[in-house]
C-alpha cells in the first residue's frame, strides 16, 4: 500500500503535509508559472500589510557560507492594492492559499486579516515574527502582544487563524501557549533567526539593515527545537514546522518532533519546483520506515 501523506492540520485538511512558506514564493501566482502545486497541501502568499510598505533599501538579501541572509523590509502595496491587483490572479490555482498578515499593532492585523478573507484566501497566518521591522520590536517577543493579536484577528474572521512565530522567542512555549489560548488554530515554528553579516572588502554589513532574516539548512535545529518543545508542553496544539527543509526527511524529522505539517522555503530560490522532489522522498522514506500515516510518528521523539 502506497503511503498516506494526507494530513490535518486544526480545521483544515492537506492533500500532503508540504506548504510553502511566505516570503519564498512571491503572491503564489508567478512561482505557479514554474512549480507543481498539486505537491504542496498549501502555499503562503508574502505578508500583506495595512498600507503599502516601501521596504528596505539594497542590499536587501545575501548569501551565507550556509543558507542566506534577508532583510526586505515586508515590501508589499497594501492591503487595498493587494486585494484588486494579486488576489484574482489566485482563482483555479491547484494548491490552497493562505494570506500572511503583518502589521505594527492589533487593529493593522485584524484590518489586513479581514481583507484577506474577502479575498478567498483558505486561512491567514499572522507574522508575529518578522524581524525586519525597523523598530527591531517582534510581538512574538511577548505572550500578551501576541495573545492580544490572536484574539482580535480570531473574533474578526472566520478563517483558520495561524500565528507565527520566531526562533528568537526568549520563551517560546510561553507564547505559544498564549497563542492557542487566545484562539489560534494551529502555530507556524518557525520564521527566520536574527542574522548579521559583513562584507571584509567594504567592511560594510551584507544587508543595508544591518541585521536580517537568517534561513536555510543551518536553521534546521534551531526551529526542530522550538517544535520539540512545544509539542512536548502542549501536545495538542497544530503544528507547521518550518526552517531549513531540504529533503524529504527533514519532513520526518519534523513530524517525529510535533509538527502535523512542515513548511519549505528557502529552498525555492534554487529549487522552484522542490515539491515534486520533496513529495518523492518523503514517500520513500515513509516506505523504508513502514510508515502508512503520518500521524502516526508524530511526537513520536524518544528519550535517552
Amino acid at each position: 500500500m502506497a503511503p498516506d501523506v494526507a494530513v490535518g492540520l486544526g480545521p483544515l485538511k492537506l492533500s500532503t503535509p508540504l506548504i510553502a512558506a511566505s516570503g519564498t514564493v512571491g503572491s503564489v501566482w508567478e512561482w505557479a508559472t514554474v512549480a507543481e502545486l498539486e505537491h504542496y497541501g498549501a502555499a503562503v502568499a508574502k505578508s500583506v500589510s495595512p498600507e503599502p510598505w516601501a521596504g528596505r533599501q539594497p542590499p536587501r538579501v545575501a548569501p551565507t557560507r550556509v543558507g542566506m541572509l534577508n532583510g526586505i523590509g515586508i515590501q508589499n502595496p497594501g492591503i487595498d492594492s493587494w486585494i484588486n491587483e494579486v488576489s484574482p490572479q489566485l482563482r483555479g490555482l491547484e494548491t490552497s492559499v493562505w494570506g500572511s498578515a503583518v502589521a505594527e499593532d492589533v487593529s493593522g492585523f485584524v484590518a489586513v486579516a479581514q481583507g484577506l478573507e474577502r479575498a478567498g484566501m483558505s486561512a491567514v497566518e499572522i507574522n508575529l515574527s518578522c524581524p525586519n521591522l525597523e523598530d527591531g520590536a517582534l510581538f512574538s517577543f511577548s505572550a500578551q502582544r501576541s495573545a492580544e493579536v490572536i484574539a482580535e484577528v480570531s473574533e474578526a474572521v472566520s478563517l483558520p487563524v495561524g500565528a507565527k512565530l520566531s526562533p528568537n522567542t526568549p520563551d517560546i512555549v510561553g507564547v505559544a501557549r498564549a497563542c492557542a489560548e487566545s484562539g489560534a488554530d494551529f502555530l507556524v515554528l518557525t520564521n527566520t533567526a536574527l542574522g548579521f553579516g559583513i562584507d571584509i572588502i567594504t567592511r560594510k554589513p551584507l544587508l543595508s539593515g544591518g541585521v536580517g532574516g537568517y534561513s536555510g539548512p543551518g536553521i534546521k535545529p534551531l526551529s526542530l527545537r522550538c517544535v520539540h518543545e512545544v509539542h512536548q508542553a502542549l501536545p495538542d496544539v497544530q503544528i507547521v514546522g518550518c526552517g531549513g527543509v531540504m529533503t524529504g526527511r527533514d519532513i520526518i524529522e519534523y513530524v517525529i518532533a510535533g509538527a502535523n505539517a512542515v513548511a519549505a522555503g528557502t529552498l525555492h530560490f534554487s529549487e522552484p519546483n522542490a515539491g515534486r522532489r520533496l513529495i518523492a522522498e518523503l514517500k520513500a522514506e515513509m516506505g523504508r520506515l513502514d510508515v502508512e500515516q503520518l500521524s502516526s510518528i508524530r511526537g513520536s521523539v524518544g528519550q535517552w
